[in-house]
């Protein structure tokens, strides 16, 4: 099956009806488009984006087989292995064993999590917005386990260290991501 972002789309929305893992989802995608472009791989914008829209696919309706499910969901659609394989290499370690090897898997596995940890320092400031956001204040944050919980930490450097990057540079270039987007987490 060919996917097209509307397909791709159509197929998330099909799973998900919370507007909080939609807007998850259209926040990582965004993201990971930004980050096709900044990384070298413009040829590619479209997939990187649906990968980044399908990344959670199952997550609403099977949280406790979350990367699992989405497999056989999207086999069962005839979908590009290549997208099935990325979307499930996020849950690294966590759910699955499937290990993020191209580099736009491990881009990923770093942001997942940190769109959602950015996100909400995002909502603590006036502005509610990314667009005056600093490092320094992400960075507070992330120190603070109990703020943003769910957001795991150690995946996100993990995911930093996997990608061959600081810490601060993978939440600066990823605050710059959010920014181009029109979603925030």
């Amino acid at each position: 099956m060919d996917l097209t972002y509307d397909s791709a789309l159509a197929l998330l929305k099909e799973f998900n009806q919370e507007p909080f893992h939609i807007k998850h989802a259209l926040t990582v995608a965004g993201v990971m488009r930004y980050f096709a472009k900044e990384l070298g791989y413009g040829d590619e914008e479209e997939f990187w984006e649906i990968v980044g829209l399908l990344h959670d696919l199952d997550f609403e309706q099977f949280p406790d087989q979350h990367c699992i499910k989405s497999q056989e969901i999207m086999r069962k659609r005839g979908i590009d292995e290549r997208i099935i394989h990325a979307t499930a290499s996020h849950g690294y370690g966590l759910t699955v064993d499937v290990k993020p090897e191209h580099e736009m898997e491990k881009v990923l596995y770093a942001t997942d999590e940190l769109t959602g940890l950015i996100g909400a320092v995002a909502l603590m400031r006036p502005s509610k917005s990314v667009s005056d956001l600093e490092l320094k204040s992400v960075k507070k944050k992330f120190k603070t386990p109990s703020f943003a919980a769910g957001c795991s930490r150690e995946v996100i450097s993990q995911g930093a260290e996997m990608l061959g990057w600081t810490l601060d540079d993978l939440i600066s270039r990823t605050i710059l991501a959010m920014r181009a987007t029109d979603v925030v987490d």
